[in-house]
């Protein structure tokens, strides 16, 4: 896709500032612009690179005052907000370059689902039975959809995921490759035989709207009910999401984090990498817990802020960390005390 330096201006509602007929086809980091690349300067620590970038056009904010010549002459585009500017037409090249229509020959769908208009299903798709796939849902390449189905409008689901049977996913998601929604969850318990029986899951899950679900993270199906990711939530990579959890709304978590069975999560959470959470306790409202901490209890207390393992507020995780780092001075300071203090007694006798 080739636009021209007028044609962003219009749809950033910016000003152009140099040939409003220069035309970009790529996009680029402002230290590594190309000519025929667009590129956008919003953080001051890359002031330094639009001196001598080669890109064609630079999208800069309204208050940029060059210090010196810009070597190659890059057309500007002033905006208000650059950075936001520049993910605007990040999100329209991705909707550009991710508009596909039509069923490739490849693709099994069972003729008791029902397919919207304007959807694409890849090739070696399959769709399973009383499946429901609404309008503009895209499913690319190698992806499972089991039956009994409903995915909502405009979702993408990206090459080779599964989504179980019964599964319901809201409209505007998106799924990105390797992700399982749906599998069972770990569910065994132990028997007479000295062995572990299987707990039949015979629930769902159920993603509501807006959500993304990075790759190859899983999501396992309630034992019974639902487990639910709500509204807006944002999963990373490598999450793992077990059986009857229920995630609230707007929460963000980060990869490789592991959450156990029957968990309730909060609106408006934010959970860093790495973090454990036990299953069948509650963390309150606007929680931020920090990478690698361990869960073990209920957080009752909207917005607080913890870290470690088992996690502790962050204020007191931080002055223990301070001792933890001070411990071989301390204990050397102990064996000199005890030294000088077994000085004196040999002294006094």
């Amino acid at each position: 896709m080739e636009l021209s330096a007028n044609q962003i201006s219009e749809l950033l509602q910016g000003t152009v500032e140099g040939n409003v007929e220069t035309s970009v086809s790529t996009l680029s980091k402002i230290e590594e612009g190309k000519p025929g690349s667009l590129s956008f300067l919003a953080n001051p620590k890359y002031t330094e690179y639009i001196y001598d970038t080669q890109a064609s056009i630079v999208i800069v904010g309204n208050d940029f005052t060059a210090e010196q010549a810009l070597k190659h002459n890059p057309t500007l585009i002033r905006v208000q907000d650059a950075y936001g500017a520049f993910g605007k037409l990040l999100e329209m090249y991705n909707q550009v370059k991710n508009n596909k229509v039509g069923i490739a020959e490849s693709a099994i769908v069972a003729e008791s689902s029902s397919i919207g208009e304007n959807v694409y299903l890849g090739e070696n798709v399959v769709v399973g039975e009383n499946t429901t796939i609404a309008e503009g849902v895209k499913v690319f390449p190698n992806s499972f959809i089991g039956d009994n189905v409903s995915i909502g409008e405009n979702t993408t689901v990206f090459a080779g995921a599964k989504i179980y049977s019964e599964t319901q996913i809201g409209k505007e998601c998106v799924i990105h490759s390797g992700t399982i929604l749906g599998a069972d969850g770990f569910g065994f318990v132990p028997n007479s035989e000295n062995n572990y029986k299987k707990v039949p899951q015979i629930g769902n899950v159920v993603i509501e709207d807006y959500v993304e679900i990075g790759a190859n993270t899983c999501i396992d199906r309630a034992t019974l009910g639902s487990t639910y990711i709500r509204k807006g939530v944002k999963l990373d990579n490598l999450i793992q999401i077990a059986h009857n959890v229920d995630i609230g709304e707007n929460t963000v978590i980060a990869a490789q984090t592991g959450i156990a069975g029957s968990t309730k999560i909060g609106k408006n959470c934010m959970i860093g990498g790495q973090v454990g959470i036990v299953g069948h306790i509650k963390i309150a409202e606007e929680v931020k817990i920090a990478a690698q901490s361990g869960i073990g209890n209920s957080i009752d207390e909207k917005g607080a802020i913890v870290q470690g393992s088992p996690a502790i507020p962050i204020g007191d995780y931080k002055r223990s960390y301070v001792m933890f780092r001070k411990l071989p001075d301390l204990a050397s300071q102990i064996r000199d005390l005890e030294k000088q203090l077994k000085a004196l007694k040999s002294d006094s006798n």
